[in-house]
């Protein structure tokens, strides 16, 4: 099967692989959310802006994503302000906040044809006991002053038209897209700006001589005064010693084939996208196409691929019953890049190049935020235009054992889990 996104997208710009040896001022090493949002931003401000990246624009999770565009993270925001100090927590708490009105905004600006749908998303409580969670997200973001709604189980079943679930967070700022049409408008946004976009060309080293980088591929090579590294979970050629770490894990996600019209407007009528409070977590969303889309942890590259399609299935006849899918035409996983206490890190990888990673699976509405917030730093030199602070290094323990942990874990819950009734 084969990924939705990549089905139905927008065309991506044009573009070429790397050749010979140039020069620019800033080298961007990914070509997902992050590091078009980045080229964009510099492009815009006459800066001279390469972009590599190792495969086609949004190959990696921003063309895998579910396309949900949240106001935050999945860390509720006083645990970020425990974790970070409260000035630096609330400064990430306040950017993250203006993430829906920046990336649609941008949608609206470029024009950028990507089904954007501005009605809320829907945090929904799979058990009774997942509804106490919401309570307490509500009561933190309603006191923050989010307008945020929290839904009974009969509003939430008016909402999505399911009557498998227990209650809902409704938060009105949020919304979806279609991810891979998302970021090729960024590209394509950037490239008309003046950013030069180099695809099918993996970046094999990355060297500094004291005055400059150099990026080299197996093809050319760029030397560029500052480097921007936004491969997030698909970092890969460029890993080594001073390379900040992460754990990965899989998300997987199935779509059926357009509903028919009176059925599908009897599910998420107004079009939210949804996921759930389960430990090994779940979302559903519907397309502009009336395709139901349901996801949930695991890789579809591996020996459990049959089980988590097993899974998806029962998982969309729990939720809603009149859907009759006896196969998908669509499923597709990617990487997630994930840390120990859940939030996103900005680490130094040497003189004037930043590298940033660990969206936790929340990368539409951070990865334009930071990518942003890069180039903003690259231009002024000052650091508090930054989300978060700059690291001199991070790393992550037992990252192989955690991701398998992951996977055998997800599996192990899609094979036996009753779907937390």
């Amino acid at each position: 099967m084969n990924n939705l996104w990549e089905a139905t997208a927008a065309p991506p710009p044009e573009s070429e692989p790397l050749a010979g040896s140039l020069s620019a001022d800033v080298a961007v090493i990914g070509a997902g959310f992050t590091g078009c949002a980045a080229a964009l931003r510099l492009a815009q401000a006459s800066t001279d802006v390469c972009v590599i990246e190792a495969e086609d624009i949004g190959y990696g999770a921003s063309g895998r994503n579910v396309g949900l565009v949240n106001a935050g993270l999945w860390v509720e925001p006083q645990m970020i302000e425990a974790e970070l100090g409260q000035e630096n927590g609330k400064r990430l708490n306040d950017m993250l906040i203006q993430a829906p009105d920046i990336v649609f905004d941008l949608i609206e600006k470029h024009s950028i044809p990507c089904e954007p749908i501005r009605t809320g998303t829907l945090y929904c409580a799979h058990a009774r006991r997942g509804f106490r969670r919401l309570e307490r997200r509500a009561a933190q973001l309603i006191a923050g002053g989010a307008p945020v709604k929290l839904l009974s189980p009969d509003e939430a079943r008016e909402k999505t038209g399911s009557d498998a679930l227990h209650g809902a967070l409704l938060d009105p700022r949020a919304g979806t897209i279609q991810p891979l049409s998302y970021v090729r408008g960024l590209a394509k946004a950037a490239s008309k700006a003046g950013a030069k976009l180099y695809t099918r060309s993996r970046v094999n080293a990355l060297t500094h001589d004291g005055q400059q980088w150099r990026v080299a591929t197996s093809q050319g090579s760029i030397s560029a005064k500052s480097v921007i590294v936004a491969t997030n979970a698909y970092t890969a050629s460029l890993d080594s010693a001073t390379m900040p770490s992460f754990v990965t894990i899989h998300y997987c996600q199935f779509a059926t084939a357009p509903l028919g019209r009176d059925l599908a407007h009897t599910i998420l009528p107004e079009r939210q996208g949804a996921w759930d409070t389960a430990m090994v977590m779940s979302s559903f969303r519907m397309d502009n196409h009336d395709r139901l889309i349901v996801g949930g942890i695991g890789r579809l590259d591996g020996p459990s691929a049959r089980a988590h399609a097993a899974w998806a299935g029962r998982k969309l006849k729990s939720l809603f019953p009149a859907v009759q899918a006896k196969h998908f035409e669509f499923g597709w996983s990617g990487r997630i890049a994930i840390t120990a206490d859940r939030l996103p890190k900005i680490a130094r990888i040497g003189p004037g190049a930043l590298m940033v990673h660990g969206y936790n699976g929340r990368g539409i509405g951070p990865g334009t935020i930071f990518g942003a917030s890069l180039a903003d730093y690259i231009l002024s030199g000052d650091e508090s235009v930054l989300p978060l602070p700059v690291l001199n290094r991070h790393s992550e323990s037992f990252r192989l054992l955690k991701s398998c942990f992951y996977e055998v874990g997800a599996t192990a819950v899609h094979l036996i889990s009753d779907w937390g009734r």
